[in-house]
Formats: structure tokens, C-alpha cells, sequence
């Protein structure tokens, strides 16, 4: 998600803001890190929509959690839908998980 609020403001990626050989950054919280990328915007995130992709843990019973803490510090609308690899490669195996965000941010 940070990557996509970043990218849609023009303001680069993660890697740029918060680079991993920094050891300001080591063992910080994601959602501090998001608190810190919405602190940087000229403009205002307007939604944010990720689709998480694993096989465990099943999402269905933190969803609401995870929106209402996402909302709260983006004072956005946001969407988190999940879904399985179906048991292929290795995100299917178990080995991983992936996720893919859009966001709309209104600059200026």
C-alpha cells in the first residue's frame, strides 16, 4: 500500500523513502511507516484497494480489522479483498504471500 500511495503522488517507492540499509528503519512498523508516507503528501489519498493473495492465514476474520486500522491513518476509503494461488507455485505452497495495491491520490 505504501508503494501504491507513494507511486500515485509522484513521490517514488518504498526503497527511496525508507532504503533497507538504514538501520533507522530496521524492525519499524509498516503501519508507522504508512503514518509517515501520509504525513509527506501534498494532496490526500481517496481510496485504496489491495488484493492479498496466500493460501493461510484466511483473512476473512481480520478483514474488517485491518480496513478500520487502514482507514484510520489514511482517512481514506479502502478495500482488502483476499484470494488463494490455488495451490500453485509458491505462493500455492505455502512459501509466501503477495499483494497487489491501487491508490487514488487527489494532489494539489
Amino acid at each position: 500500500m505504501i508503494d501504491a500511495v507513494l507511486g500515485a503522488s509522484g513521490l517514488g517507492d518504498i526503497g527511496a523513502i525508507f532504503p533497507d540499509d538504514d538501520p533507522t528503519w530496521e524492525g519499524a512498523d509498516s503501519i508507522g511507516l504508512l503514518r509517515t508516507v501520509v504525513g509527506m503528501l501534498h494532496g490526500r489519498i481517496e481510496n485504496i484497494d489491495a488484493t492479498v493473495i496466500c493460501e493461510e492465514p484466511k483473512l476473512g476474520p481480520y478483514r474488517a480489522r485491518i480496513i478500520r486500522v487502514l482507514e484510520e491513518v489514511t482517512s481514506a476509503r479502502v478495500s482488502v479483498k483476499a484470494t488463494t494461488n490455488e495451490g500453485m507455485g509458491w505462493i500455492g505452497r505455502g512459501e509466501g504471500i503477495a499483494c497487489m495495491a491501487v491508490a487514488s491520490v487527489k494532489v494539489g
